[in-house]
């Protein structure tokens, strides 16, 4: 897939498995931004909030944080339980393209944190590695994640979100992704 990092050739078994499915889910999400102007990318289709641009922003947030709490812990993620307004107002930026915000932009970030991540998949030295999840409502108290299940929730979100992806090109101009 050209537009997707370059797997690591040292990878193998379940870590090649994970880079692969990545990869493919990245591709797919990426793919449903080709052959738009910025003002395309920041356009909502549907009746929800979202854009391309700002999906694409959010999976690349997602994916950076979720790696810095494989690295850093739970001290890497916000404390969900006490953020302001202000705060979730900031958050829902990430949903949206922003003024001066391009899509060349916003897919070079994306593929740096991609980078960040496969890097970290190939040399973590244990994917069994684990940390409390951060304070949040939607996370029971004192459950931990393992590296390995951190990397699926990222192939999750990813997964999920180019789904949106396809639906908002396809009520934009009637591009599919596939079929």
């Amino acid at each position: 897939m050209s537009d997707s990092t370059t797997l690591d050739q040292t990878a193998t078994g379940e870590r090649a498995d994970l880079l692969e499915v990545l990869a493919k889910q990245r591709h797919f999400l990426r793919f449903t931004t080709r052959d738009l102007t910025d003002e395309q990318a920041g356009q909502r289709t549907t009746a929800g909030e979202l854009c391309l641009g700002g999906l694409i922003k959010h999976v690349t947030s997602v994916e950076r944080g979720w790696v810095d709490f494989i690295l850093e812990g739970p001290s890497a993620m916000p404390d969900f339980t006490s953020m302001t307004e202000e705060d979730f107002a900031k958050r829902a930026d990430e949903f949206r393209m922003l003024p001066g915000e391009t899509l060349a932009g916003v897919l070079k970030e994306y593929t740096e944190v991609a980078r960040r991540t496969d890097e970290l998949v190939v040399s973590l030295p244990d994917l069994n590695a684990d940390h409390p999840l951060p304070a949040a409502p939607w996370f029971e108290p004192g459950v931990r994640w393992s590296a390995r299940r951190v990397l699926l929730h990222i192939v999750a979100e990813t997964a999920q979100h180019a789904g949106h992806a396809d639906i908002i090109r396809e009520s934009l101009d009637g591009a599919k992704s596939m079929g």
